[in-house]
């Protein structure tokens, strides 16, 4: 298992560059369970109809959301990774979900064939996983894989 780590500033450049911020909720209905959402991707029960935030508001939920995913991450993988693999990794659970839970129904980063070919260190075969998450209700969508073919590209630096 790693040590926990943080995320670096190509990982929160990237999931910014996919995440618009919106200061009013909208409701993401491409999302599995449609859900209302503000800010850069924030959802929760506190996100309803009509809500409106300030700029810091937004940046500070990100914060907070992206501590989670970290810790998520960190304590899904299961070897050394390195820092872009890292990043990579909490784009993708902060966007599809962390799926920690008792299934083994691939919902999310935990139990994805990704996460466990990382696992393995085989990092090849689990870059060409992400662009397999391309998908929202039930449709392609061509901004999940440029999402997931970036992730992927930065998942291979370093």
């Amino acid at each position: 298992m790693t040590a926990a780590m943080k995320l670096g500033p190509r990982g929160l450049a990237l999931i910014k560059s996919f995440e618009q911020c919106r200061l009013t909720a909208y409701l993401d209905a491409r999302a599995k369970d449609p859900r209302w959402t503000i800010g850069w991707g924030h959802t929760g029960p506190e996100v309803v109809a009509g809500l409106v935030w300030t700029q810091a508001q937004a940046d500070a939920a990100l914060v907070a959301d992206l501590a989670r995913f970290e810790a998520d991450v960190t304590s899904l993988v299961r070897r050394d990774t390195r820092p872009s693999e890292f990043d990579a990794l909490v784009s993708f659970a902060f966007n599809v979900g962390s799926d920690i839970d008792a299934d083994t129904k691939p919902e999310g980063l935990g139990d994805s064939t990704l996460l466990y070919l990382h696992n393995q260190g085989l990092r090849l075969r689990a870059a060409r996983e992400f662009p397999n998450w391309d998908r929202a209700g039930g449709a392609e969508l061509r901004g999940l894989l440029r999402r997931r073919f970036a992730e992927a590209a930065l998942y291979l630096e370093d």
